[in-house]
């Protein structure tokens, strides 16, 4: 009978935690999920002429034991032999954060600085948004926006970590995430 009871105790606890982390969710007013993501976000490089400009994000109900956040932007369909395309990484986001701002993503990262969160180098090879930019003629690429709600204050990275080594840290100190997809093709 203890037994039965501490195991329903625990699937309890289990079901609950799942439950206020599937509350947790990111949104956005500049980019709707599942929807073409607007010319002035794309880089301006590389052949394409965006404005390169961050999004503006927001997130909300994060679950309880939250401590800071991390953002991850990633390109599963980028032609680059499986590994996909970062084109943004920020970690440190302080815990009473509920979002960033539309163009905070600059490579010199100053308004994030200043608010305690870091930014790690994209695939571009510089820290900042790196817009959306697919080769010319292929299918909409599908870019994924996820933020993390991480069990501890600050992830302590190195000065050269990469956006794979981020991911994994953040990762291993992950307690839930919300994601939305958008698209852009050109």
């Amino acid at each position: 009978m203890k037994q039965t009871w501490m195991a329903g105790l625990i699937a309890l606890c289990a079901f609950s935690g799942a439950a206020q982390a599937q509350n947790f969710e990111l949104a956005s007013a500049d980019i709707a999920a599942d929807a073409s993501i607007a010319p002035r976000f794309a880089y301006n490089g590389m052949g394409c002429t965006g404005q390169n400009l961050s999004p503006g994000l927001n997130w909300q109900n994060p679950p309880p034991g939250t401590k800071s956040f991390a953002l991850m932007v990633h390109d599963p369909d980028a032609p680059t032999g499986g590994a996909g395309f970062w084109h943004w990484v920020v970690v440190n986001i302080p815990a009473t954060a509920t979002g960033l701002a539309q163009g905070v993503g600059t490579a010199d990262g100053r308004a994030l600085v200043a608010a305690g969160a870091q930014q790690i180098p994209t695939d571009f090879g510089t820290p900042g948004w790196g817009g959306p930019c697919p080769p010319m003629g292929d299918a909409p690429h599908r870019y994924n926006f996820t933020v993390y709600a991480l069990n501890v204050d600050k992830l302590n990275l190195p000065a050269n970590a990469t956006a794979s080594f981020a991911g994994f840290m953040l990762n291993s100190h992950a307690i839930a995430k919300a994601s939305l997809t958008a698209r852009y093709g050109r």
